[in-house]
């Protein structure tokens, strides 16, 4: 049964993703808010509680007013997902800024280098040694949730 309780828990969290970019971009109207993007959506096995990734278009790094208008509308957004949804219970939302893209870049930036000391390094006998692995912690990936 904790396989199909995963299951639901991703499709609603697809079905919560979807509503809520909707909801963003045509009900709400807090200027703090903006150019929001809906990365993803995990929602736990209990279907409690959801936590929603997001991405500001324009933006590097954290706003702390994005964030601030995310979560005073929280309310508002839970409300009209229980209206939208028809489930028994609306998942509490919690927005977190997702910071998949910017670790993607930086691992992208490390092989590049690597390619590039090991293309300068040809002739030496480090050549085909295994490279060390990233750096990055594993909070980084803290959003990828495995209640199986």
């Amino acid at each position: 049964m904790q396989k199909q309780d995963n299951q639901r828990a991703k499709r609603l969290g697809e079905q919560i993703q979807r509503e809520l970019t909707e909801l963003l971009r045509r009900e709400v109207k807090d200027e703090r808010i903006g150019n929001v993007t809906i990365t993803a959506v995990n929602v736990t096995g209990d279907l409690r509680t959801a936590r929603v990734y997001y991405l500001v278009f324009g933006k590097d790094g954290p706003d702390p007013k994005v964030q601030q208008g995310l979560t005073s509308a929280a309310g508002f957004l839970r409300n009209a997902l229980s209206k939208a949804l028809m489930i028994r219970y609306t998942p509490t939302l919690t927005f977190e800024l997702d910071t998949t893209i910017e670790h993607g870049v930086r691992l992208t930036q490390l092989i590049d280098s690597l390619k590039k000391n090991e293309g300068s390094a040809a002739g030496t006998a480090g050549v085909g040694t295994p490279t060390p692995a990233s750096d990055a912690s594993p909070d980084e990936h803290d959003h990828i949730i495995d209640e199986g």
